[in-house]
């Protein structure tokens, strides 16, 4: 009979000095495949294998797609790059961003559910915002365990504390007492109790692994869901509404997926931007109708250069309020959660 020897593991802000204190615990001869996901930034190399490697006894490293599966070893996401579980090997690839992230936590967390099922513990340790929510529940709804770290114990308590909202964690537990557990849980049998699998969950993790260019008609997230009134923050399309035991999710056809919380903090990020860059035209709008005035007053054409001034008044007073508006904005943590949305440029594990 089969253990519990699939862990996945998901962090991110304060998710380095975690996995760290972690994996200095687990043992040497731990019966289990480990594989992490930390949000990284894409354009900064994750130095997180050699981390973990110098912290603890489990060889550690981001593994090339269709390396196999090997128990005593943490498999960490390189940064770009989705990890993802199948049967008997990994795959890395570079799908459509969750909540704006990839590599992204709750992919990991569904593929390895899909592949595995009952032999899957999932961990979701510190991070802001609700990242792990949605995989932790694919997790628990295709038979496998639910671990979360205590809140209060966590450095940002905001993915752990969503994680225990929506799903029915079978531990929760600060992180001096989540080795043990894993290693207790990695030789425990799987209890044989009935689940049904999920085509949901498995077509949400074919949107991700499929080489779309081949098939007739790629995997459409209206196959689960319904349309909504909202478009993808990345390519525009059209979002379909999930809700899964009260939370709200939102995924476009090509696979781009966001939490409603994302999702908000996403908009809140494109709006700020769009703000700025309306600033921006009106500046200019303003400058080249002050150059025509001047241009006009040179010919001696009177009208043109009001008309050439008055434009550019209106234009400054614009430009006066769209800044005030802009600068008196709610700061960055109000507004987006820590804006874990984006890639986290601080964060190079």
């Amino acid at each position: 009979m089969a253990n519990h020897d699939i862990i996945v593991i998901g962090a991110s802000t304060g998710g380095v000095e975690a996995l760290t204190r972690l994996v200095q615990q687990l043992p040497s001869d731990l019966p289990a495949t480990v594989l992490v996901v930390l949000h990284v930034a894409a354009q900064h190399r994750s130095y997180l294998p050699e981390i973990l490697t110098r912290s603890g006894p489990l060889p550690a490293r981001h593994p090339q797609d269709g390396e196999a599966l090997e128990p005593g070893h943490i498999y960490v996401a390189p940064n770009d790059r989705h990890l993802l579980v199948e049967r008997g090997h990994v795959k890395v690839v570079k799908g459509p961003r969750e909540n704006g992230h990839r590599p992204a936590v709750d992919p990991l967390f569904r593929s390895a559910a899909v592949a595995y099922g009952p032999r899957v513990v999932g961990v979701v340790l510190t991070g802001a915002l609700d990242c792990g929510t949605a995989g932790l529940l694919a997790v628990k709804r295709e038979g496998g365990l639910a671990v979360v770290q205590d809140p209060q114990d966590a450095f940002c308590p905001d993915m752990p504390r969503s994680a225990l909202e929506f799903v029915k964690a079978d531990h929760c537990v600060p992180l001096v007492e989540l080795a043990p557990l894993l290693r207790r849980l990695a030789s425990t049998p799987v209890s044989s109790r009935a689940h049904r699998h999920s085509r949901q969950v498995a077509s949400e993790v074919k949107a991700m692994t499929v080489d779309v260019p081949s098939m007739e008609e790629p995997p459409a997230a209206s196959q689960y869901a319904k349309a909504s009134h909202f478009s993808c923050p990345d390519c525009g399309g059209v979002l379909f509404e999930l809700d899964e035991e009260g939370l709200l999710r939102f995924r476009c056809r090509t696979g781009h997926g966001y939490t409603a919380e994302a999702l908000s903090s996403s908009q809140q990020h494109h709006l700020d931007a769009a703000l700025w860059a309306a600033l921006r035209a009106l500046e200019e709008s303003a400058s080249l109708s002050r150059r025509m005035a001047a241009k006009a007053r040179e010919r001696n054409h009177g009208h043109s250069a009001e008309r050439f001034e008055e434009r550019a008044l209106t234009a400054e007073s614009q430009v006066e309020l769209l800044r005030r508006a802009l600068l008196s904005g709610p700061s960055p943590a109000a507004a987006a959660g820590d804006n874990e949305v984006g890639d986290e440029p601080g964060q190079t594990g």
